[in-house]
């Protein structure tokens, strides 16, 4: 039950706010009481931490699935995208946003745990793309993770609409690439820009 809770109260807060849903909401949702909700979560931020956790997880589920396909660098990092707007379609704010405007604490945490992981995916994208020949050989992988993690965290917190967060990331992703790219990651970039329009 624990489980299904956090599910559906998850999905109602990504598709509906996290400020907006309540403990009533979830319960009226799933057909049960009030009460079978708070035996499991003695408030509504615990329950948004349980949430997020499972966000998380699920998010870095995918893009080691992704990554195992071994594409190369520069297509991986348009599968990942891909990947982040299909799993948030039906969001209309991003949900980062919402947390650091409403759950400030919760949003500290979520912060900590995805810049970890991030650096760590951004770091192994870079290696690999030089290795292709995609990426210069000469470029200083920390000062390019940093930037690139610093671009896409901003466009989340300071943008609220979803697909306007979307289409920023998309724009950072071109310009990040550009900006480590050989002249072949060009060409590459390239068709997975025209990729992304078809």
């Amino acid at each position: 039950m624990k489980d299904k809770i956090i599910k559906k109260a998850t999905d109602m807060f990504l598709k509906l706010g996290f400020k907006s849903v309540t403990m009533d909401d979830i319960a009226c949702e799933m057909c049960i009481s009030k009460k079978t909700i708070y035996k499991y979560f003695s408030n509504k931020e615990l329950l948004i931490e349980e949430g997020t956790r499972e966000v998380h997880k699920e998010i870095h589920e995918t893009i080691n699935q992704i990554i195992a396909k071994k594409h190369n660098a520069i297509q991986e990092n348009f599968e990942i995208r891909k990947m982040f707007k299909e799993m948030f379609k039906s969001t209309e704010t991003s949900p980062i946003y919402q947390l650091k405007k409403h759950y400030p604490q919760i949003y500290e945490s979520v912060m900590h745990r995805e810049i970890d992981e991030c650096k760590s995916v951004f770091e192994q994208n870079i290696k690999k793309g030089i290795d292709e020949g995609f990426y210069r050989e000469n470029i200083n992988i920390e000062t390019f993770v940093r930037f690139y993690y610093t671009l896409i965290f901003s466009i989340n917190e300071n943008t609220k609409s979803e697909k306007e967060a979307f289409a920023l990331e998309m724009e950072a992703l071109e310009y990040h690439t550009r900006a480590m790219a050989t002249p072949n990651g060009i060409l590459e970039l390239e068709k997975q820009l025209k990729a992304t329009i078809n």
